[in-house]
């Protein structure tokens, strides 16, 4: 009996999608639940699993093909798979033993003469990787994406050394000649051309504005400082600083709900429940996970729900209902070494808020000049409905919560 593989419900708004990478070959057998291909919206990476047991009889799609909702993209032969050839072959003998090294290295060349597939490409491209020194484990020895993450968390080498007789010592570190100029053009994947869009869309439909003001963090500091190993130990995660500020921000959206609203035609929406989104850098863009109810939740649950998403964003996991229905938005530049930035609102939300890094300052304290750990935070809203006086006023709560941390416990 034949079962057709199709594509997936595509998330609203989204008509087609790019099959990125096939993980069997026609032929193969395959079991039910299995993920048999990862196929890229401008959104998320959808992966799509096996309806049943059997062989993959036909690929009608290969990669780097643009699919549609539904279309038909392969086909399973259900039941079982055929004996494998493997099975009738003699037991190797000792000077078979000799030549395994050799075969796993024609192995790894050929993940370097197959063409790549979009999302392994950039992560190629952005680490600066050799493909041929990464062992291949997809069709045909194609490079998975799967691969060049395990390579990478390996520590592999990023070029493969050169043999010594082959380079002089005098030999320029360079590998192209002097004044060479060389451009490389490689296309958008669909999730970074979303991106591109939603952005100019932002600027476009929006009346932007950013408001800053600087907050000690030597509190906050010295109660991770006191606390690190115990709150570690008891609830298995690290206390990092963005728990303070979706704290400290679901307290100020409290005190000034118009930051937490958003303009629907002519009617300004007024969300009486808090779901910040938190940005998240990973290898295909930047992505902004949702944390539902943040006022319900306690810090080790906000450091627990960060940390997955955060892991499942790197592993292209992420779900489309992950990173939808945000409220209000945190984002940390700090952790690049940004000291100031004018974040871009998130549409349709009214209102975001950067984190900067933190720098030693000489600042006045009771009358003294003191060193103090200094943090840019920087408001961007829509002065349609956020006049300056609430963007101001936000941001000092936001100070007044981190610079006093005893506030958030206390509700004052």
């Amino acid at each position: 009996m034949s079962t057709e593989i199709k594509v997936p419900q595509l998330p609203e708004s989204v008509t087609e999608a790019t099959l990125v990478n096939w993980h069997k070959k026609a032929g193969d057998a395959i079991t039910r639940d299995e993920n048999l291909v990862d196929i890229e919206t401008d959104k998320v990476v959808l992966e799509v699993p096996a309806p049943v047991s059997g062989v993959l009889k036909e690929i009608k799609a290969e990669d780097g093909a643009t699919v549609g909702a539904d279309e038909v993209i392969a086909i399973v032969e259900e039941g079982e798979a055929p004996a494998k050839e493997s099975k009738a072959e003699p037991e190797p003998k000792q000077g078979k033993t000799e030549e395994k090294p050799a075969a796993r290295e024609e192995t790894r060349k050929s993940g370097e003469q197959k063409p790549l597939s979009p999302s392994v490409r950039r992560l190629v491209e952005e680490h600066d990787l050799d493909p041929g020194v990464i062992p291949a484990s997809g069709r045909d020895g194609r490079l998975t994406k799967a691969d060049v993450l395990s390579f990478l968390e390996s520590g592999g080498d990023k070029k493969p050394a050169a043999p010594a007789e082959k380079k002089p010592a005098s030999a320029p570190a360079r590998s192209a000649p002097a004044g060479a100029r060389e451009e490389r053009r490689v296309p958008m994947s669909r999730m970074r051309a979303r991106i591109a869009e939603r952005m100019i869309e932002s600027q476009s439909s929006t009346a932007m504005l950013t408001s800053f003001n600087e907050v000690d963090l030597g509190a906050v500091m010295e109660i991770r400082k006191r606390y690190k190993e115990s709150f570690e130990k008891q609830h298995d995660v690290r206390l990092g600083f963005m728990s303070f500020f979706v704290k400290a921000a679901v307290k100020a959206l409290q005190q000034h709900p118009v930051v937490n609203a958003s303009i629907e035609n002519n009617d300004i929406i007024y969300h009486d429940y808090w779901d910040i989104g938190v940005a998240v850098s990973t290898d295909r863009g930047l992505m902004v996970p949702v944390l539902r109810d943040c006022d319900l939740l306690s810090f080790a649950e906000v450091e627990k729900q960060i940390a997955g998403y955060a892991k499942k964003a790197r592993e292209g996991k992420i779900a489309l209902e992950d990173i939808t229905g945000g409220t209000f938005t945190v984002t940390n530049g700090g952790v690049f070494g940004s000291l100031l930035s004018t974040p871009i609102i998130n549409p349709p939300q009214s209102a975001i808020l950067g984190m900067h890094k933190i720098q030693e300052r000489p600042m006045v304290v009771d009358g003294e000049i003191k060193a103090r750990p200094m943090m840019y935070i920087a408001l961007t809203y829509d002065h349609r409905i956020i006049d300056g006086k609430d963007a101001v006023l936000f941001l000092v709560a936001i100070k007044e919560a981190l610079e006093d941390p005893a506030r958030l416990l206390i509700d004052i």
